[in-house]
This record gives structure tokens, C-alpha cells and sequence, in this order.
């Protein structure tokens, strides 16, 4: 859809939830002296101000990565960290890497990436975000590109799949096509993002099933959710999921640290 717009969300409690968890497993995956490739089928902008109308509207921001950093949630040394101190010292202290800078950041030369956003101004904007990064660009549909992207050259390598899950086909169609591009990149890393909604949200029930479905068809995958206060009175997202098949060593520790930390929200 081109109506979603990142950056009034950008560095909210989900992303918090979604990148460190990134994070996690690109700094593992680099450790070992072999290319990988990364892959995302929604990019967004990649760079995000935090002090911008847009986030500054919403104060999700406020809420997330800035609570989270005055509250000391992570080590100095946690890859998360790292990477936003890279862009904050390159671009200033209200900067905000979304996935495909964030990747990028803790990627190494012998790394590839592979990007899609469909939006033309969101896309305008990451090909500037990732000048100094390189990498393919497309300008298509993430969902319908993920097994034409698939498998990639490296084979090893990561695909985050972030679509903004305001179509409520997606619900159906994207766990169908994780399974599809699990059997044709079965070495891959593949790691889906997806909102917890609350009751009254009349796709929750599509968004619980999506769940159950990805469990039932993938049982060793490893599930991650958090939940959360909304970021306002009648707000529909109250938590974040993480689904990942093939999960690095150590992400299993990553989440259980992450859910405690959400569970002390209120």
C-alpha cells in the first residue's frame, strides 16, 4: 500500500522490538568470515528524523527508542546500540536508521543487500539513505518480488519481511508465501514482522490465525512477542512479533531479554 508512512512510527516501541532483535542476528551472522547476503521486502525511507512533525504528531518515538535509551535497556556494546550511535554521530543525535540502514551499518564490504519499497518518494529517499552503502534497489512490490529475490547470491543471508499489513489479504497470503520461499531458500534466515492487535481491531482474529498458522506449519521456527501499552487511547497495536525460521544461535536468549524488558512496560 502507498498510504503507510514510517515516519510517524519510526523508533517506536516495535522497532525497538524488531531491531534489536535484527540487530542480534546480522552481528552474529557477521562473525563468521563468509559473505552473506541481506534482503528486505519493505524498505521505507531508511532515515528517520525523531525530531520531525511526523514523529513529533505521534510521540511514538518518545515512547520507544528514547525510553529505551534512557532507561539503559541495552548494553553500550549491543549491536543495536552500535549501529545507532554509527548514524547518530553521521547524522545528528535525532536521527533514526530504520532496517535497511540499520543492516547496512552492522554489514561488512564482502556483505550484498538487496532492497524493495514500492512508495516513489520513500524510495527517492532510501536510494539517498543508503549512498554510502550501495546495493540493489527495487522499486516494486516487496511481496511479489521475495521469491524472484530468492535464493540469493550468497545463499547465506537474511530476508526481513515488514509489510505494513494494512491489507487484509496479507494476513493469508504472507505466512503462505514465508512457506514458499523457506523451500526455495531453505538455508535462508527469514524473518517475518507483524502487529499484535488489540481486541477491537476488526483484523485481530486474522492476525491471531496468521499466528497459529506459521506455528502449526513451522514448528521450529522461533516466535518473539512483546506487548505494550498503545501509543494512545483506542490505538489498535498493542505488541510486536518476530517470526524467524533458521534463527542464528543466541537469538532464543535475545528474545527471552527482550520480553522481560517489555513485560515491566505499563
Amino acid at each position: 500500500m502507498l498510504s503507510y508512512q514510517h515516519a510517524y512510527h519510526a523508533g517506536n516501541l516495535a522497532d525497538v522490538h524488531k531491531h534489536a532483535l535484527l540487530a542480534a542476528m546480522i552481528d552474529y551472522m557477521t562473525r563468521k568470515d563468509k559473505p552473506l547476503s541481506y534482503l528486505e521486502t519493505h524498505s521505507g525511507r531508511g532515515l528517520y528524523a525523531l525530531d520531525g512533525a511526523e514523529a513529533a504528531k505521534t510521540g511514538e518515538a518518545a515512547a520507544g527508542i528514547s525510553r529505551a535509551l534512557a532507561e539503559r535497556w541495552f548494553d553500550a556494546d549491543h549491536p543495536y546500540l552500535r549501529a545507532l550511535k554509527t548514524v547518530r554521530d553521521a547524522q545528528g543525535k535525532t536521527a533514526y536508521p530504520g532496517s535497511p540502514l540499520l543492516a547496512a551499518t552492522l554489514l561488512r564490504p564482502i556483505d550484498s543487500i538487496q532492497l524493495c519499497e514500492l512508495h516513489p518518494q520513500e524510495f527517492a529517499a532510501l536510494k539517498e539513505a543508503m549512498a554510502e552503502h550501495g546495493g540493489i534497489f527495487h522499486q516494486k512490490d516487496g511481496l511479489q518480488m521475495a521469491l524472484a529475490m530468492c535464493p540469493p547470491t550468497p545463499r547465506r543471508g537474511l530476508l526481513l519481511i515488514d509489510p505494513s499489513w494494512e491489507v487484509k489479504a496479507d494476513y493469508e497470503t504472507v505466512p503462505k508465501l514465508m512457506g514458499q520461499v523457506a523451500r526455495k531458500w531453505n538455508v535462508g534466515v527469514i524473518a517475518l514482522w507483524y502487529p499484535v492487535l488489540a481486541a477491537h481491531v476488526p483484523v485481530a482474529e486474522a492476525q491471531a490465525r496468521t499466528v497459529r498458522n506459521l506455528k502449526a506449519a513451522h514448528p521450529e521456527g522461533l516466535l518473539s512477542e512483546v506487548r505494550f501499552p498503545p501509543a494512545r487511547a483506542g490505538h489498535g497495536m498493542v505488541g510486536s512479533g518476530m517470526f524467524v525460521l533458521n534463527p542464528p544461535w543466541g537469538l532464543q536468549d535475545e528474545a527471552a531479554k527482550l520480553a522481560k524488558l517489555f513485560a515491566k512496560l505499563k
